[in-house]
């Protein structure tokens, strides 16, 4: 995301952007779950920092925060389909430089 970020602002008028901008509405789609009113919001988040291992579970504060029927195969989807959208290289890097 760093790296679409920085391509962002050298040029903003890049139509290219464009089709990205579908993938990152897309996968936004799949993490914050708005097709089920966004239910699945909080533990769609925790689904993804744990898959980076940056936490060891979903749990969340409430039992009724859970991922919605469905989202954990809509993450796997968005995660196959849009690699570059990740960050989780970046994040690997940063646990093995913390383990040090």
């Amino acid at each position: 995301m760093v790296e679409l970020f920085d391509r962002i602002k050298a040029n903003p008028s890049d139509m290219n952007l464009m089709s990205t901008n579908i993938d990152v509405t897309d996968m936004n789609a799949a993490v914050f779950d708005p097709s089920h009113s966004f239910k699945g919001s909080i533990a769609g988040l925790h689904e993804v920092l744990r898959r980076q291992g940056l936490m060891e579970g979903t749990w969340c504060l409430s039992d009724h925060e859970v991922l919605s029927p469905g989202q954990a195969e809509e993450i796997d989807r968005v995660i196959r389909e849009y690699p570059d959208l990740t960050d989780d290289a970046f994040v690997r890097s940063f646990l093995e430089k913390d383990k040090i």
